[in-house]
Formats: C-alpha cells, structure tokens, sequence
C-alpha cells in the first residue's frame, strides 16, 4: 500500500469524521457547530480531489470512499440540520395538515435523494467536464450557511425560520439534485481568459457577494450558479 495514494483518502475520512460529529452538534441542538463541521467536510472534499490530482493518486477505493463520506456529510447532516430549522420554526404546525404528518420529515428526502445522485455520479460517464443534477456540496452550503446567518446577521431571521419556504425548498433541491441539467464544473483545464471567462466572471461575483452579504450571499450565489448554468444549457441548445 503506497502511503502516498492514502493521503488524499485520508482528507476523505478528515470529511466524514466531520460530518459524523456534524450529526452529533444537530442532536445536542448546537446546530452553529453543526455549520462549521460543513465547512470543514467541504475543505477536506476539495483538498482530497486536488491532492489526488497532484499527486497522480487516484483510485476506484478513492472514488467509493468520496462518495461515502459525501454522503454522511452532504446529504445526511444538511437532512438533519434542515429538519432541526424545520422543527424549530413550525411549532404546533408541524403535524396539522397533511394527515397529521410530520413535516420535518419531509426534508429527509434530500438524503434520500443525495445518496441516488451520489450514485449516479459513479456510472455517470458524462460527468467529467461537468454536472449532472445539483452536486451535493451545493445543496450543503446553503444549508450550512442558514445558522451562520440566524447567529450573525440575525436581521435575516425571518428569511430562515419559516418552515414553508425550508420545506419547499428541500422538495425543489431533492428534484435539482437528480435532474438532467448540465451544471458548469469548477474544474480548469487551462488558465485561458477566453475557454473560462464566465467561470472567472462568476468567481469575481461570488467575491463581491460574500464581501456585500456574507453568509446571506452564500444561498443566492448557489441559486445563480443553477440558474447561470440552466442559462448556458438553453443557449447551447438553440445554436446546435
């Protein structure tokens, strides 16, 4: 066993031992904590690809172990921090309506639906240069982002603790996790201006966004990247 192809799996695991105690935060209510288990989980997931590229370490155990701990970190912990918000802002709501059904469980659908795109993205040749379907980290960032906005731009509260607009939003990321449109890839085959200049473009407005907004901007710049992305897809439609 080569130690240098187990230091990029060993960030993998750095990510799923966050998100294992990322779950942990979520139970014991310290769902601030929970966020920055998130955001460790997404520095171990970009620091292992990078690694593996670098140091020509990659492997089928490599690619498996991603997937796992993707899982745990991107799709169960934002279903469990989700259903935290949830709970906490639809009080005696929560079970009127819908049968007696209890609405927090409904954003377990994103780790239902995490684990099949996850999947997909293994067999999925066309994955390569770019997405297909919303990638899990995405839809962990604006979840992670929520109690960083609740804890320190709490002018924003109103936005975060409604459990209609968080249900309806885990029912529209459960879809755009699995659906068929093409997403751009932050992946740079050369430094050119002209082949990225609309991944540069973005890169600069994601800069000036979370200089203006901070942790708000982080669910809007997810937002514009799905649709910057739907907006490429249509126009390369039309010129074919």
């Amino acid at each position: 066993m080569s130690i240098k192809n187990e230091i990029p799996n060993t960030l993998t695991l750095g990510n799923l031992l966050a998100g294992c105690f990322g779950i942990y935060f979520v139970m014991q209510g310290h769902i601030l904590w929970a966020s920055y288990c998130i955001l460790i989980s997404l520095v171990c997931d970009f620091l292992d690809g990078f690694l593996a590229r670098l140091l020509h370490a990659y492997s089928d155990l490599g690619k498996e172990l991603d997937s796992l701990a993707d899982m745990v970190s991107f799709g169960v912990l934002p279903a469990f921090m989700l259903f935290y918000l949830v709970e906490s802002s639809c009080g005696t709501q929560c079970s009127v309506g819908l049968f007696g059904f209890y609405k927090p469980f409904l954003t377990f659908s994103l780790a239902i639906f995490s684990a099949y795109r996850l999947a997909k993205f293994n067999v999925d040749t066309r994955q390569s240069d770019q997405f297909i379907g919303v990638p899990t980290p995405a839809n962990a960032i604006v979840i992670a982002s929520l109690p960083l906005i609740l804890e320190f731009q709490p002018e924003f509260s109103e936005y975060i603790l409604n459990f209609k607009g968080l249900l309806i939003y885990s029912i529209i990321m459960s879809y755009l996790l699995v659906c068929e449109l093409p997403l751009m890839a932050f992946k740079f085959k050369s430094w050119d201006w002209k082949s990225n200049q609309i991944k540069f473009i973005f890169l600069v407005f994601c800069v000036a966004g979370l200089i203006f907004l901070k942790f708000a901007a982080l669910p809007l710049l997810v937002a514009s990247y799905i649709v910057l992305s739907g907006i490429i897809y249509i126009l390369n439609t039309q010129q074919k």
